[in-house]
Protein backbone atom coordinates (compact mmCIF):
# COMPACT_ATOMS: atom_id res chain seq x y z
CA UNK A 1 0.00 0.00 0.00
CA UNK A 2 3.25 2.54 0.19
CA UNK A 3 4.02 1.92 -2.75
CA UNK A 4 0.86 3.14 -4.14
CA UNK A 5 0.67 5.89 -1.99
CA UNK A 6 4.64 6.70 -3.36
CA UNK A 7 3.63 5.98 -7.35
CA UNK A 8 0.47 8.50 -6.34
CA UNK A 9 3.00 11.58 -5.15
CA UNK A 10 5.58 10.65 -7.76
CA UNK A 11 2.74 11.05 -10.73
CA UNK A 12 1.00 14.18 -9.09
CA UNK A 13 4.93 15.89 -8.90
CA UNK A 14 5.42 15.42 -12.69
CA UNK A 15 2.19 16.78 -13.22
CA UNK A 16 2.43 19.82 -11.06
CA UNK A 17 5.65 20.48 -12.17
CA UNK A 18 4.76 20.38 -15.92
CA UNK A 19 2.08 22.92 -14.90
CA UNK A 20 4.35 25.42 -13.06
CA UNK A 21 7.21 25.16 -16.02
CA UNK A 22 4.92 25.69 -18.61
CA UNK A 23 3.65 28.65 -17.17
CA UNK A 24 7.13 30.74 -16.31
CA UNK A 25 7.57 33.45 -19.17
CA UNK A 26 10.83 33.38 -21.24
CA UNK A 27 12.46 35.95 -19.78
CA UNK A 28 12.66 33.82 -16.37
CA UNK A 29 14.06 30.72 -17.95
CA UNK A 30 17.31 31.36 -17.29
CA UNK A 31 17.97 32.32 -13.74
CA UNK A 32 15.33 29.18 -13.08
CA UNK A 33 18.31 27.09 -15.01
CA UNK A 34 21.23 28.34 -12.99
CA UNK A 35 18.76 27.81 -9.35
CA UNK A 36 18.32 24.17 -10.82
CA UNK A 37 21.99 24.41 -11.99
CA UNK A 38 22.57 24.61 -8.02
CA UNK A 39 19.81 22.07 -6.91
CA UNK A 40 21.44 19.45 -9.59
CA UNK A 41 25.33 19.78 -7.89
CA UNK A 42 24.11 19.08 -4.33
CA UNK A 43 21.82 15.86 -5.59
CA UNK A 44 24.94 14.84 -7.14
CA UNK A 45 27.11 15.14 -3.76
CA UNK A 46 24.45 13.48 -2.66
CA UNK A 47 24.78 10.31 -5.17
CA UNK A 48 28.25 10.06 -4.40
CA UNK A 49 27.93 10.09 -0.41
CA UNK A 50 25.34 7.63 -0.95
CA UNK A 51 27.53 5.18 -3.36
CA UNK A 52 30.58 5.77 -1.55
CA UNK A 53 28.42 4.28 1.85
CA UNK A 54 26.93 1.52 -0.13
CA UNK A 55 28.27 -2.55 0.45
CA UNK A 56 26.06 -4.12 -1.82
CA UNK A 57 27.63 -4.77 -5.85
CA UNK A 58 23.73 -3.62 -6.75
CA UNK A 59 23.70 -0.76 -4.71
CA UNK A 60 27.04 0.39 -5.64
CA UNK A 61 26.18 -0.01 -9.56
CA UNK A 62 22.84 2.24 -9.17
CA UNK A 63 24.95 4.35 -7.57
CA UNK A 64 26.95 4.80 -10.43
CA UNK A 65 24.35 4.98 -12.85
CA UNK A 66 22.85 7.82 -10.62
CA UNK A 67 26.02 10.11 -10.58
CA UNK A 68 26.55 9.59 -14.13
CA UNK A 69 23.33 10.97 -14.94
CA UNK A 70 23.26 13.50 -12.33
CA UNK A 71 26.70 14.80 -14.13
CA UNK A 72 25.21 14.40 -17.54
CA UNK A 73 22.59 16.76 -16.36
CA UNK A 74 24.47 19.19 -14.36
CA UNK A 75 26.63 19.51 -16.96
CA UNK A 76 24.07 19.78 -19.79
CA UNK A 77 22.16 22.63 -17.49
CA UNK A 78 25.26 24.62 -17.32
CA UNK A 79 25.82 24.44 -20.89
CA UNK A 80 22.36 25.28 -22.30
CA UNK A 81 22.26 28.52 -19.12
CA UNK A 82 25.31 29.45 -21.17
CA UNK A 83 24.26 29.31 -24.50
CA UNK A 84 20.62 30.98 -23.16
CA UNK A 85 23.25 33.79 -21.88
CA UNK A 86 24.66 34.54 -25.31
CA UNK A 87 21.73 35.39 -26.51
CA UNK A 88 21.31 38.03 -23.99
CA UNK A 89 24.76 39.84 -25.09
CA UNK A 90 25.22 42.44 -27.47
CA UNK A 91 26.26 41.85 -30.74
CA UNK A 92 29.76 42.92 -31.84
CA UNK A 93 30.03 44.92 -34.85
CA UNK A 94 31.26 42.87 -38.06
CA UNK A 95 35.08 44.22 -38.56
CA UNK A 96 35.64 45.32 -42.48
CA UNK A 97 37.57 42.14 -44.22
CA UNK A 98 38.49 44.53 -47.26
CA UNK A 99 41.84 45.94 -46.05
CA UNK A 100 40.67 49.40 -45.85
CA UNK A 101 40.89 49.79 -50.58
CA UNK A 102 38.02 51.42 -51.58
Amino acid sequence: MEGIALLTVFILSIFVGFEVVSKVSTVLHTPLMSGANAIHGIVLLGGIMVTGAATEPLEIGLGVVAILLGAINLVGGFVVTDRMLEMFKPKKPAADKSGGAA
